[in-house]
């Protein structure tokens, strides 16, 4: 990075480079300088924290204006004052989402997306959402283990915000989860027979979609995200294979289906099974669906992650090994976890395959 004293003389003759960008630093002030661009364009910066803020373009902004400007800036910050760019909550939120899609699961993005659009929706800068306003938002959330999905996700946001200072001040300092109950549900068989009758019932107004998820829920032991993220392409030989970054641990899940699965699956065209209405993403219609589905099957107290959970003790009654459930659910830790998972690469399809049609027998045996 060259350093030089930057004049205006010295401003005009500055030649653009065969590709990308050069920085000049100034040997005065020496975290200010100029950015030449392979188009031409000036453009001065200043380092703050090892970030480059854009101070404005030359010859719109002369070398004094700007260098009048980065000292006011080096200033602020001397004195933990630095300002925030000017940026609106929904452009931030689009930045945000648009970086996470990179380096993020899938279903963590949609995460994001969905509580931040559903629990602050704000409309205003983004530097004026204050701490206040965020905790009533929060506290209109009922559920504890909503309360704290919506509070995970305005927490990722902005530490991202304030981490690029987009904020000086991160609303969601000192705001604290709320306590959750570890969940012992295991569906009864008649329940699940209920579930299942009721998911078959075309009368009660299900989506179709959501009927074949929770199907799917009760034969496969699956998170509910994943399933409702499975797109054709992961089908083949009678066997899913879920993406690294659709799954929760990042390991790609592969695993076998059964007869009735298959089934349910169908002839699964490219994209997504259960695509949201009217959009190109996967099913999002959860807590209305759940309300008609718990009042069709008359069950209550029971949430769709609760199949997983009744999925892993039926198989632990079928006598499946402890490793292959673990399998089956692509669990890392446990007796498929540390060195185990390191040095056994054995996929284990043909055990989980027993397993899964065993499983199925005996949901068939439930359900006749």
């Amino acid at each position: 990075m060259p350093k030089i004293s930057l004049s205006d003389a010295l401003l005009r003759s500055l030649p653009a480079p065969e590709a990308g960008q050069l920085d000049y630093w100034d040997s005065v002030l020496t975290s200010f300088g100029v950015r030449v661009s392979q188009g031409g364009s000036k453009t001065f910066i200043l380092n703050v924290s090892n970030s480059r803020r854009t101070i404005g373009r030359y010859p719109v902004l002369s070398l004094a204006e700007a260098r009048t400007e980065a000292k006011r800036m080096l200033a602020e910050k001397t004195l933990g004052k630095l300002r925030p760019q000017p940026l609106s909550f929904p452009q931030a939120v689009k930045m945000f989402l648009e970086e996470k899609r990179n380096v993020r699961r899938t279903n963590t993005v949609f995460a994001y997306e969905y509580y931040l659009d559903r629990d602050f929706n704000f409309t205003g800068q983004l530097a004026d959402v204050s701490h206040g306003e965020i905790v009533r938002r929060l506290d209109r959330i009922k559920k504890p283990a909503s309360y704290n999905h919506a509070l995970a996700a305005a927490r990722g946001f902005f530490n991202w915000c304030q981490k690029r200072r987009y904020i000086t001040d991160n609303p969601v300092m000192g705001i604290s989860g709320r306590r959750t109950k570890t969940r012992e549900r295991v569906l009864a068989d008649a329940e699940l027979k209920r579930i299942w009758t009721a998911c078959e019932d075309f009368s009660n107004h299900l989506p179709a979609s959501f009927r074949r998820i929770v199907k799917l829920l009760i034969l496969t032991g699956q998170r509910r995200s994943e399933v409702a993220a499975l797109q054709g392409e992961f089908f083949a030989d009678n066997r899913c294979t879920l993406p690294r970054e659709l799954c929760k641990n990042g390991h790609e899940h592969v695993f076998p289906l059964g007869a009735l699965a298959s089934s349910v699956v169908g002839n699964a065209a490219p994209g997504f099974l259960f695509p949201a209405r009217g959009r190109d993403t996967p099913f999002n219609g959860w807590s209305k669906s759940k309300a008609i589905l718990d009042e069709a099957s008359d069950t209550a107290d029971w949430t769709l992650h609760d199949l997983r959970r009744t999925f892993a003790t039926n198989q632990a009654k079928l006598g499946t090994p402890i490793h292959v459930v673990e399998k089956l659910l692509n669990h890392i830790t446990g007796t498929t976890g540390g060195l185990v998972g390191i040095y056994n690469r054995h996929t284990y399809q043909d055990e989980m395959r027993k397993a899964v049609d065993l499983w199925e027998q005996r949901l068939a045996a439930i359900l006749a």
